[in-house]
């Protein structure tokens, strides 16, 4: 469909916020410029406490946001990653999103601070993405976790960890619930097509991309599965998914190849893509009434992810 109203409002906002011809920004900028938070309206939740998590690097700040208070029963979890080229982000630029992941799924959401590049290249992140999975599923009680309830769900470079985190606990032997990747990139090759048709001028350019993953990926093999989950061999016996694609955007085809093999592979999948929007539309439900959608949808299919999961736990 045509490009939708609300994504073109977005675009000539970042147009007036960029200056023609100004140089490319260093990562500090970059940094300082997503930092700069939007005072939007954050639900109240009965337990929000920042926290580390001990890794072999060092520690893992985390924030944990919790639908109930601590103390009265264990919630089911979702480990949350959140996007940004595995550049820049952090855990506040995904605190609105958390936490209505947290009061709508009846759950507790975990997101994770991890280590970004270029200080940091691969595979720091997913090392650190890694820890946190461990922690939850070794030590249940300190998290007040259910166990068996635990969920990977990450948005853009925070899909690519989350779907290469999934991967992982399928070798490792660690069941999760439900993998949730919103807009990910699953490939480090850039040359699909929604590449090539929204490569400049949808919110998030190639050129942009192609920078994120040099610095991020460095020289790695850019086959290994941790950075190319859709070049994984076999991805058979993966968590159940739920994949978010936008149409104009470029990661769009790469996700939506994803969401194909792994329904190929008999991963039970439900690929849901939003037509006229751009890339970090799921962050913006103030400008965005796709947003509202897709976290409703989210939400729906945690829920349900998590139901399953206790009636596997009653049925042991």
């Amino acid at each position: 469909m045509p490009l939708h109203p609300q994504s073109a409002r977005l675009l000539r906002f970042l147009s007036s916020w960029s200056m023609a011809g100004e140089p490319e920004p260093s990562i500090e900028e970059m940094r300082r410029r997503t930092g700069a938070v939007f005072p939007v309206e954050r639900r109240d939740l009965p337990s929000v406490r920042d926290l580390t998590v001990q890794g072999e690097d060092g520690p893992v700040p985390v924030r944990e946001y919790r639908a109930e208070p601590r103390g009265e029963g264990a919630l089911p979890v979702v480990v949350y990653l959140h996007g940004g080229g595995w550049l820049i982000g952090g855990i506040e630029a995904v605190d609105r999103a958390c936490r209505e992941l947290a009061a709508e799924a009846g759950c507790a959401v975990i997101s994770v601070g991890y280590r970004l590049a270029p200080e940091h290249p691969f595979p720091a992140a997913v090392e650190d993405a890694w820890t946190v999975v461990a922690a939850v599923t070794g030590d249940p009680e300190r998290f007040d976790a259910v166990p068996g309830a635990l969920a990977i769900a990450g948005d853009s470079a925070g899909g690519n960890i989350a779907a290469a985190v999934a991967i992982m606990a399928r070798d490792r032997g660690v069941p999760l619930a439900h993998q949730l990747l919103v807009y990910p990139a699953t490939d480090m090759a850039m040359d699909t097509s929604s590449y090539a048709e929204f490569g400049t001028g949808y919110a998030l350019d190639a050129a942009a991309m192609a920078r994120s993953v040099t610095l991020y990926a460095g020289s790695a093999d850019p086959s290994d599965p941790r950075l190319s989950p859709l070049r994984a061999p076999d991805l058979s016996g993966l968590a159940p998914a739920t994949v978010i694609t936008a149409e104009y955007d470029v990661l769009r085809d790469e996700g939506e190849a994803y969401a194909r093999r792994l329904g190929e592979a008999g991963v039970p999948v439900e690929l849901r893509r939003y037509d006229g929007m751009v890339h970090s539309f799921f962050l913006l439900p103030e400008m965005f009434d796709a947003a509202v959608e897709a976290m409703i949808f989210a939400v729906r299919r945690l829920r349900a992810a998590f139901e399953g999961a206790a009636a596997r736990e009653d049925a042991a």
